[in-house]
């Protein structure tokens, strides 16, 4: 449970403009006693000095014992949307705090609220939970991309009477707004790894052909033509189809590039150490977009490094996955809590020591029996180098069907290589191209330099004829 924290002094006074003016003025009356001898003018000039030190004084020794609540509506929220925040604000004085400013810290990549006048709140009530002494103040906050922002703490503005004199001053502590990363909603009614039928739920049929049928449900468009129920056709007067009974746990992998270790990573730190990598950010939206619509047809999803195949994107390192109820959320959490390139990049593994050939990743377990055993792979790929583009080839062999997503920062030279390994390589150089090139995974690949047929397999999921 948060607990408010002392008020700590975060600036010291400063004079205002009325409280500066006033002290100029006093040292020009200064100038003229000393220069005409003149007393009267002397006092003038002392108290045009002496008021904003004492105004000065005054707000140093005015010490506000304030308790700050913070809440977000909705508490995580999607990049380019907003959020409300809530504060609570309750006095812990005997006395009366009034005439304040107030304005909520924010970090510089995002447009804070402006400042505005502090309600004033009576002496300390403790027989109420709620009264004279708690005021609520809102605004709303845009959040224009993912990430996990500290909101806070809460800096209040304290004034002299006469405006003489101001201090500046934080109260409680900062609270996290998680931004997921958008989530680009994907054509459902295609003949892909996600349709009804995927690639380990029809091993699952072919291994029980004796299964029940549990229940017939409406015809929905994609199902194949080869599940509809005839006899509860003709009952129901509509198409209906087979829902039968699914076996085993259905899983998918993603890789996410996060390293970007093709690119000039020093470079990128002199050109804007703060500014987001359009490409990382445009591969973290398709692993979002991918992983919920996995999720949602039902699958296992394990989202892990491209450099390191084994190192999840969990933040808590497991590597169980994520599944339904719940999966979609934690997944898009970890992705907004997914650091840049320039985070990763001190913290990747050592390419010096690690293997070129197929000895990387899954691929010195054991290899899978068969191409049913196989689970549908993708790989979202930013700027890899050639140490990843092996690591990748290595995992051929446990994906099926394989399919990679660039960004327009791969290389020509990696996307070449994938390809010969009968990877499936889809371009997408912007967000509102991760739809179609979603719907490009079912299609045939058209390949000038191989002569590989492709075409639906008997359970809807795209395979690689080899």
């Amino acid at each position: 449970m948060w607990r408010p924290r002392p008020v700590r002094v975060a600036i010291w006074p400063r004079l205002t403009r009325r409280g500066a003016t006033l002290v100029i003025v006093g040292a020009l009356l200064l100038a003229v006693s000393l220069w005409f001898d003149s007393r009267d003018v002397l006092v003038l000039a002392f108290v045009g000095i002496a008021m904003p030190g004492v105004a000065a004084l005054f707000v140093v020794l005015r010490k506000p014992s304030l308790a700050v609540t913070r809440r977000f509506a909705p508490p995580v929220v999607g990049a380019g949307t907003s959020t409300q925040v809530a504060l609570v604000i309750k006095n812990r004085s005997r006395r009366t705090f009034d005439g304040a400013h107030w304005r909520d810290g924010v970090p510089t990549t995002l447009t804070a609220a402006p400042e505005a006048i502090l309600p004033a709140m009576g002496p300390y009530e403790s027989m109420l939970p709620s009264g004279d002494d708690t005021v609520r103040v809102e605004y709303r906050l845009r959040m224009p991309r993912r990430g996990v922002y500290p909101i806070g703490p809460l800096r209040v503005g304290i004034t002299d009477p006469f405006g003489l004199a101001r201090v500046d001053r934080d109260v409680g502590t900062a609270h996290e707004v998680v931004v997921t990363p958008r989530v680009t909603p994907l054509d459902t009614a295609l003949g892909t790894t996600a349709s009804v039928d995927g690639v380990l739920n029809g091993l699952q049929l072919r291994t029980h052909p004796n299964s029940d049928e549990l229940i017939a449900r409406e015809y929905r468009y994609g199902d194949p033509m080869r599940r509809v129920n005839w006899p509860a056709t003709a009952r129901r007067g509509e198409l209906m189809v087979r829902e039968e009974e699914q076996r085993g746990d259905p899983e998918a992998r993603i890789l996410l590039d996060t390293t970007l270790a093709g690119r000039d990573r020093q470079a990128h730190r002199r050109e804007n150490d703060d500014a987001p990598h359009f490409g990382f950010e445009l591969g973290v939206e398709i692993t979002a977009s991918i992983g919920v619509h996995l999720l949602e047809r039902g699958y296992r999803v394990r989202c892990d490094r491209v450099d390191d195949p084994e190192r999840s994107l969990a933040a808590d390192g497991s590597g169980a996955g994520y599944r339904l109820p719940g999966g979609d959320r934690l997944l898009l959490e970890d992705l907004a809590r997914l650091g840049g390139p320039a985070l990763q990049a001190g913290g990747g593994t050592d390419r010096s020591a690690a293997p070129t050939g197929t000895g990387t990743g899954t691929d010195a377990g054991p290899r899978p029996r068969g191409r049913d055993a196989r689970t549908p792979g993708f790989a979202v790929l930013v700027d890899p180098d050639e140490h990843d583009a092996h690591a990748l080839v290595a995992l051929r062999s446990s994906f099926e069907p394989a399919v990679a997503f660039a960004t327009q920062g791969v290389a020509g030279g990696i996307v070449e290589a994938l390809e010969k390994a009968d990877w499936r390589v889809v371009r997408v150089r912007r967000a509102a191209e991760i739809d179609a090139g979603w719907s490009g995974t079912a299609g045939p690949q058209a390949s000038p330099e191989r002569s590989t047929a492709r075409g639906p397999a008997d359970d809807g999921a795209v395979t690689d004829a080899s």
